[in-house]
């Protein structure tokens, strides 16, 4: 049997889908030379520690058996995690005063400063458990939440105060609410004054908030847990925006009527935030005075379907221009001080750092690949032009490409090393323009393939609007793809309407219908796959995906079985009025409004039209795409009297990472499509 065949679902199952190693989360010092990130030890290792980079020097600083990491995590960290989809453990995240002197560390709950010049390493005595805690800039105290509080604790004595209490049992400040974090790229809830000497931070109320119990069904005397969870159509969190000063009075920020916070920041100039109305087709960024809480409208964005949120955006440069994101139909703009500074045709994706007069932003032309560009007083600026996948964070590049990824301190240029370990097979893979529409389209052969030799498909789409899968970069999706390559299908990868990367227009083609669209330009991927390589075996092709993926292949075999003939559907959200109000309402409106919008982008109402083999796959654990998603559609199909298969996972959330788990999923998936399709595998495991 193929060595790749046989090994690949482990050792990806071990590497974490090969992010294990990867190093992350930097923050450079004002001169360069030092860098301090998180990594695990290698590429097996699921224990995150803290490095410096020094000069040329690389050294693990502080490794979480040093601080009794073996612990119980607070409930609001694990909510954290899943919501930024941390899967490390360990030193999972850090905070630096702006010199990068001292740092704070949060491990099970407890509290650790570390000198970053001598060394030293103590324990900082605190009331209760430390969830998300931020240095001020000049490195003297630390903000954190226990217990739904907000904290500050003195440095130099010691002393630890409550600036913000939980008023309330439904009530917590200085973290983000649940939409926010999953939708709106907002992770976190307290900010401090520049000067650090005020806080501004979230009281977040969730009292009119429904409330859902995920239950262990493989562990029925545990307690299911309790989840604030606002699908869509019902009562969001209410939000506030405060300015708390260190003895506990506070200033409220006049925010207005609108029920989203996608934004807030404090820089030189005051504090800035963006809202959103609760229809998402109006933002406005305001200007707040810290001292009186009132507010100033600097910017107002509309559209019919939804204003985007670009992350990083809006923003300001030091001498207080504007840094704002823009819609044209074709092209998303960066607008600075009012002005677009970006050409027709370039879509901006994120704006990463500024500093000074200078904006650093990732932006795209080519929507296979995203580049690093820089405006500044002398004009637009290319930084990157290799094919792939650039971005920028904490002073670093990073570079993914096909190839492999680097990672290079942007002011000296040093490297600091990856520990991931790579897949023993390069993907073969054949980049394609389908249809009129230019679909990007990348086609996955087995190694052994020689023209002649009949193939069956296996379509692997994601094909929503939060993420691309047909990119020039090293992701999980192509070592996958090429291992059901070598398993006999030909694999084909494909962004239809919806995903990112092709401008506002492109965008919003799925505004009141997420499914019909998407699953037309997977056929037209198909068949262009299929006319590029004759041997493309038409009368054997199957869909797999997950969340939005598993939606689309669920939909794919009720609507076109004459197309595809076997779907494996994970994690999919196949009941949209079950999924969170930012979200679902973003594409959809409100339910109570555009109930034929929720029912035809749904397959549940579609369940007696299944005549193809269907696996259903769920983690029991999810809180993201809740299990009752894949249990409602069993039911549809079981009252259809419809045949089909659901899987279980327990204990797994959104994405599975247990390595027994992922490895024999891959296996079950692998062997359900091949008994589906008729294909033969004499020696392939089986049961795996």
């Amino acid at each position: 049997m193929n060595s790749y065949l046989e090994t690949f679902p482990a050792h990806s199952a071990r590497a974490q889908r090969f992010s294990l190693g990867v190093p992350r989360a930097f923050v450079t010092s004002p001169d360069g030379e030092r860098v301090l990130f998180l990594r695990t030890r290698g590429p097996e290792d699921r224990t995150s520690c803290l490095w410096l980079l020094d000069g040329d020097d690389e050294r693990l600083l502080v490794a979480p058996e040093q601080l009794g990491a073996d612990g119980p995590i607070p409930e609001a960290e694990k909510i954290r995690r899943e919501r930024t989809r941390e899967r490390s453990s360990g030193i999972v995240s850090f905070s630096t005063d702006t010199a990068l002197t001292v740092a704070v560390l949060p491990v099970s709950g407890k509290l650790w400063h570390l000198d970053l010049l001598s060394g030293d390493l103590r324990a900082l005595e605190t009331p209760g458990a430390v969830v998300d805690p931020r240095l001020d800039p000049t490195g003297h105290r630390v903000a954190y939440v226990s217990d739904g509080a907000l904290h500050v604790l003195e440095l130099a004595d010691g002393n630890d105060r409550e600036v913000a209490a939980a008023d309330g049992p439904d009530v917590f400040w200085g973290l983000a609410e649940h939409v926010a974090s999953e939708s709106m790229h907002r992770t976190r809830g307290h900010w401090w004054s520049p000067d650090g000497t005020r806080l501004l931070a979230t009281r977040v109320d969730q009292s009119q908030v429904q409330r859902w119990w995920i239950a262990d069904p493989a562990n029925p005397a545990s307690r299911p847990r309790e989840v604030a969870y606002p699908a869509a159509g019902t009562p969001n969190a209410v939000v506030t925006l405060h300015v708390l000063d260190l003895d506990g009075s506070r200033v409220d920020i006049e925010a207005g009527a609108f029920e989203y916070l996608p934004t807030a920041a404090w820089d030189d100039h005051g504090v800035l935030l963006s809202v959103q109305s609760r229809d998402q087709q109006t933002v406005q960024v305001l200007a707040a005075d810290p001292t009186t809480g009132r507010t100033e409208l600097l910017h107002e964005q509309r559209d019919e379907a939804w204003v985007e949120l670009i992350p990083g955006t809006p923003a300001r440069t030091a001498s207080g221009k504007l840094i704002v994101a823009d819609d044209t139909p074709s092209t998303r703009r960066l607008l600075v001080d009012g002005q677009p500074v970006t050409p027709e045709g370039l879509q901006l994706r994120a704006v990463l750092d500024v500093t000074g007069e200078s904006v650093l932003f990732q932006a795209n032309d080519e929507p296979t690949e995203r580049h690093l560009w820089l405006y500044d007083t002398t004009g637009l600026h290319q930084l990157t032009s290799t094919s792939g996948v650039h971005g920028a964070a904490g002073g670093v590049i990073t570079s993914n490409t096909e190839t492999g990824q680097t990672f290079a301190v942007r002011r000296t240029g040093r490297q600091i090393q990856s520990l991931a370990a790579r897949p023993t097979l390069a993907p073969r893979i054949t980049w394609l323009h389908a249809g009129e529409l230019q679909l990007r389209t990348a086609l996955v052969l087995p190694t052994w393939y020689e023209p002649g030799m009949t193939l069956p498909v296996l379509m692997t789409p994601y094909a929503g609007p939060a993420l691309q899968v047909a990119v020039r970069a090293t992701t999980p999706v192509s070592p996958t793809a090429q291992w059901y390559a070598e398993a006999g299908f030909a694999v084909v990868i494909a962004d239809g309407r919806g995903t990112p990367g092709r401008g506002p227009a492109w965008d919003k083609t799925v505004y009141g219908d997420t499914l019909s669209l998407p699953l037309e330009d997977q056929v037209t991927a198909l068949h262009a796959a299929a006319e590029h390589c004759p041997d493309l075996d038409l009368t054997r092709v199957g869909i797999t995906g997950w969340s939005y993926g598993g939606i689309l292949s669920t939909i794919a075999v009720l609507r076109r079985p004459d197309v595809f003939h076997a779907a494996v559907a994970g994690a999919g959200p196949s009941d949209p009025r079950l999924y969170d109000t930012h979200w679902r309402e973003r594409f959809l409106g409100h339910p109570d409004e555009n109930a034929e919008a929720y029912d035809h982008s749904s397959p549940i109402p579609e369940a007696a039209k299944l005549s193809r083999p269907l696996l259903l796959v769920h983690g029991l654990a999810d809180d993201n795409v809740v299990a009752a998603h894949t249990l409602r559609m069993s039911a549809a199909l079981l009252a259809a009297g419809r045949p089909h298969q659901v899987l279980p996972l327990s204990g797994a959330t959104h994405m599975p990472t247990d390595e027994a788990t992922v490895a024999g999923l891959m296996w079950h998936q692998l062997n359900f499509l091949r008994e589906a399709l008729g294909i033969a595998a004499p020696g392939t495991p089986r049961g795996r």
